[in-house]
C-alpha cells in the first residue's frame, strides 16, 4: 500500500460519504470510488459496507483506519522533525521506547530535555528488538525497553523492576481480588505486541509456562492501546506494567497479582563502547533518578 492510498482511505473513513470525501480531496466521485475499490482488492477484504444511507466501516476497515492513522502521524512527525532540523541546525537526539514506558518517567524526561537543552528530539515507538537494530544503524541514540537482548554491539542496563498488573473489563469476576496466575489462566488472555518477536508477549507467556500453566490466548495485537480496547470490550484480560494505570480507559480496572514478585524490567540500551555524550548521560541519569523515586 502507498501512503497516498492510505491518506485517501482515511479521508473517506472520516467522512463516510463519497461526495464529501471527493470534495475534500478535490476530485470527482467515480475515480475516488475506483481508488477505494482498488485498495480493497489489494488488501483482499471489504473496507466499507455500502448502503443507500451511506458508508460504514467493516471490522477490517476499522483496523486499517487505526493503523493508517498511526502510520501517517509517524510520517508527519518524521517530516516535521527533518524540517525543524533544517531550520535550526541543532543536534538531533533519537530516543526509542516501548509504549509501556511512556506513561510515567519518559514524558517528564522529554519535557525537561525540551526546556533545558538546545536539541531536537526524535521519539520513536519501537520494541526492544527494533531498538537494538536502530542503535546499530544510528537511527536512535538511546532506547528504553523491557527485554534483555544479547548483541555484541549494544550495551544494556537495567534501570528498575516494575510490578505487573492485570487489566480487566469492569465487572469482571476477578475485579475484587488479587488473582494468581492459575486463576488468570481460566480466562481468555490478550497478548501484545504480536510482532516482531521476541517481545513483552513472550515475557508474559513465560510467566505461565515456567509454572506449567496452560493459557488460552484469544488475541495478539501489536498495540498496547488496542489490547486495552479489547479488554474493555470484554474479549479477555491482559497483563500490563504498573505505570500503564496512568492510562485512564473507560471500562477497564487494574488489579495487582497475588504474587507481588512478578514483575518486568525497564532496560536502557545504547551502543557498546561509545562514550556517552553529556546529553545522553543526562538522559540516562534523569530516567534512572525518576525510576528510583517511583
Amino acid at each position: 500500500m502507498e501512503l497516498h492510498e492510505l491518506r485517501t482511505f482515511c479521508v473517506v473513513a472520516d467522512e463516510l460519504n463519497i461526495t464529501r470525501a471527493a470534495q475534500r480531496l478535490h476530485m470527482t466521485q467515480p475515480p475516488l470510488s475506483r481508488k477505494i475499490k482498488h485498495l480493497e482488492e489489494k488488501v483482499g477484504s471489504k473496507l466499507f459496507n455500502r448502503s443507500p444511507h451511506g458508508l460504514s466501516m467493516t471490522v477490517t476497515g476499522q483496523f486499517l483506519y487505526e493503523q493508517a492513522r498511526q502510520l501517517l502521524e509517524k510520517v508527519e512527525t518524521i517530516n516535521s522533525t527533518i524540517r525543524s532540523m533544517e531550520r535550526s541546525r541543532r543536534p538531533l537526539l533519537g530516543i526509542g521506547f516501548v509504549p509501556s514506558v511512556f506513561y510515567d518517567q519518559l514524558p517528564l524526561l522529554v519535557r525537561s530535555l525540551r526546556q533545558n537543552n538546545d536539541v531536537d528530539l526524535s521519539l520513536v515507538e519501537m520494541t526492544t528488538v527494533q531498538q537494538v537494530q536502530a542503535l546499530k544503524v544510528g537511527r536512535i541514540d538511546i532506547g528504553f525497553g523491557r527485554l534483555k537482548i544479547d548483541d555484541p554491539e549494544v550495551e544494556q542496563e537495567k534501570l528498575l523492576d516494575e510490578d505487573l498488573l492485570v487489566a480487566l473489563p469492569t465487572g469482571h469476576p476477578l475485579e475484587s481480588k488479587a488473582p494468581s496466575l492459575e486463576e488468570l489462566s481460566c480466562h481468555p488472555l490478550i497478548l501484545f505486541p504480536a510482532r516482531p518477536r521476541p517481545s513483552f508477549a513472550d515475557l508474559v507467556q513465560g510467566l505461565f509456562h515456567r509454572k506449567g500453566i496452560k493459557i488460552n490466548v484469544v488475541q495478539e495485537t501489536n498495540e498496547l492501546q488496542t489490547a486495552l480496547g479489547l479488554v474493555a470490550s470484554g474479549m479477555g484480560v491482559t497483563l500490563v506494567p504498573r505505570q500503564v494505570v496512568n492510562v485512564q480507559r473507560r471500562g477497564i480496572v487494574y488489579v495487582p497479582l497475588a504474587d507481588p514478585e512478578i514483575c518486568t524490567q525497564v532496560i536502557c540500551s545504547r551502543r557498546r563502547g561509545e562514550a556517552l555524550s553529556p546529553l545522553l548521560e543526562e538522559v540516562r541519569a534523569a530516567f534512572l533518578s525518576r525510576a528510583r523515586r517511583s
